[in-house]
């Protein structure tokens, strides 16, 4: 839990001589923090945000659009990319989008804006190597399709394009997934694999 100003002025608001609506106040703030601490899918989006960047070193590869991330304290993030979704291992071209995103960012120093948490309690961001958007790389390569239902509410008009366009150019150049005549999106996939079973 990151500590700031306002979580110290409550603090010696309710040990003060306050009045009681005021250390009352001040201990609702605090279990707000202490609650987003301890459930960080509880914490407000605001109070995301003051943490949203993890520095490291990548240490795993989970698939083409989800990363560990070991930082200077020595604490593992698991980090899914924001706007893409790589095709799932079990899918054509899933072993392959992995490989391509463990041979660029294995042991590499990344830096990650977190935008969200997931439901399984992954952070979910952009991921940056020096200057390069990661997330963009793996649209350009043909390893992933831009992840439109969950962009449309996180990225810019102008950012929107940039992905949009990204794909399109890999479709056309058949990059990556795109030598397959009718790749199925690993949303679809992962659908029929839940209605089948």
């Amino acid at each position: 839990m990151k500590v700031q100003a306002q979580h110290l002025r409550a603090l010696t608001t309710l040990f003060s001589g306050a009045s009681p609506l005021r250390k009352i106040a001040a201990g609702v703030l605090l279990l707000g923090a202490l609650a987003g601490a301890i459930w960080p899918g509880s914490a407000s989006r605001a109070e995301r945000a003051d943490a949203s960047q993890i520095e490291g070193v990548v240490v795993g590869v989970a698939d083409g659009d989800t990363i560990t991330v070991l930082d200077d304290s020595r604490q593992q993030h698991k980090v899914r990319f924001a706007f893409i979704d790589a095709p799932e291992k079990a899918q054509p071209f899933g072993t392959k989008a992995k490989q391509v995103l463990s041979d660029k960012l294995y042991r590499q120093q990344v830096r990650v804006e977190v935008l969200e948490q997931d439901r399984y309690g992954r952070n979910v961001g952009r991921i940056w190597l020096g200057d390069e958007d990661v997330n963009l790389g793996q649209l350009r390569a043909g390893y992933a399709w831009h992840y439109q239902q969950y962009a449309r509410k996180g990225q810019s008009a102008q950012e929107f394009r940039l992905y949009e366009q990204a794909q399109q150019a890999a479709q056309q150049q058949r990059q990556g997934l795109w030598h397959d005549t009718a790749p199925v999106p690993p949303w679809d996939f992962r659908r029929q694999r839940r209605a089948g079973q």
